[in-house]
């Protein structure tokens, strides 16, 4: 709630009328504000009720004119929400009442805020790094990553890393860091330092292949907030934010995304003991979860690396269980893709996401 009153309460005083104010001056209120409502007010800075475009177009269509008084079209039982109501509970009575602006009011009836639908509707920063791991070789995707790193090659018309950074963003991340070796310059040639996509973007440089977590000891300065870091070959759906709560509420150290992976046996299975038959199972389903590729690392994580040393995140995250800190999993169900190989890639290249 914090975030949203410091950012309409800028606009107050300009939205703000005193309740002997003229069509003129609601008029100069609203343009000056660029919003769509005005808060009537009295002397002693009580809501008196609120007045917008529509109802000044009103006024003006009954024969009142630029010097009549606000007062016979003030809408006077406007809805208004206390400091302390939440966020979700604000929304919905935005969207119940059709309405794109409501005031904040507290017990004085002092206008204290402004929520404003088109700010709410936006995802909130979340200044947690996402780490994209893209310095993988793709030797089985050859010859498509043989001048093209394997996070570059396109699915549904974007490379796969920017459909990661695409699906972070729209939660509310905006400060990225990739990890690159092989052919990396040319993911910094496409991306820079991620202005065109509205971010903020570093680089881990490899000198050497490093695994699926080793690129992380190159960190500096070592980021003090929970992090996400996922594979820059997995197309994926999941709301990192969520996977970010989820840790941070259980207070892990690492937390693993793992997908139910079902695999169904081709024949039946026959049930034995000694040479008697018991059973008999028609083509059975089994089911296991694996390693999605996307995981959330508190920062104390980190000191289970070496630096600059090769290592692999299951091997991390053995590291961090014998040390006797938490790992836990994440289970997604989510749309999910793995593209390691070149079926894989030839099914999905030109699918459109929907079609997942």
């Amino acid at each position: 709630m914090k975030h949203m009153k410091q950012a309409s309460s800028k606009l107050l005083k300009r939205a703000s009328l005193l309740q002997n104010a003229t069509i003129k001056n609601a008029i100069e209120s609203l343009n000056s504000s660029c919003l769509k409502i005005a808060c009537v007010i009295n002397k002693k800075r009580e809501l008196q009720g609120t007045i917008s475009d529509g109802d000044i177009r009103r006024g003006l269509l009954k024969g009142l004119n630029l010097s009549s008084p606000i007062a016979s079209i003030v809408h006077r039982n406007a809805l208004v929400v206390p400091p302390e109501m939440r966020r979700e509970t604000v929304m919905q009575l935005m969207a119940a009442n059709k309405i794109q602006q409501i005031p904040v009011v507290n017990k004085n009836k002092h206008v204290v805020g402004l929520h404003l639908w088109d700010k709410m509707t936006l995802p909130n920063r979340r200044p947690n790094l996402i780490i994209i791991m893209a310095g993988g070789v793709g030797m089985r995707l050859r010859p498509h990553t043989e001048k093209c790193p394997k996070p570059m090659l396109h699915i549904d018309g974007k490379p796969m890393l920017e459909h990661i950074i695409i699906q972070a963003k729209k939660e509310g991340f905006y400060k990225f860091c990739i990890a690159i070796h092989y052919l990396g310059k040319k993911i910094e040639d496409y991306f820079g330092w991620g202005k065109s996509l509205g971010v903020e973007f570093k680089y881990l440089r490899e000198k050497n292949p490093l695994g699926t977590a080793g690129a992380l000891s190159l960190l500096n300065p070592t980021p003090k907030l929970p992090f996400v870091v996922t594979n820059g070959d997995v197309v994926t759906e999941i709301r990192f934010g969520k996977l970010i709560d989820f840790h941070s509420s259980h207070n892990a150290t690492a937390t693993m995304a793992v997908r139910v992976h079902k695999l169904q046996h081709p024949f039946g299975v026959v049930k034995t003991k000694g040479v008697n038959i018991i059973g008999f199972e028609e083509k059975p389903v089994f089911e296991s979860r694996i390693n999605a590729g996307i995981y959330a690392l508190s920062p104390h994580a980190l000191r289970s690396l070496e630096k600059g040393k090769t290592c692999d995140m299951p091997t991390l995250f053995e590291q961090i269980k014998k040390q006797g800190k938490k790992t836990i999993a994440y289970p997604i169900h989510e749309n999910w893709i793995d593209v390691g190989n070149l079926s894989d890639y030839k099914k999905f290249s030109n699918q459109k996401k929907n079609e997942w």
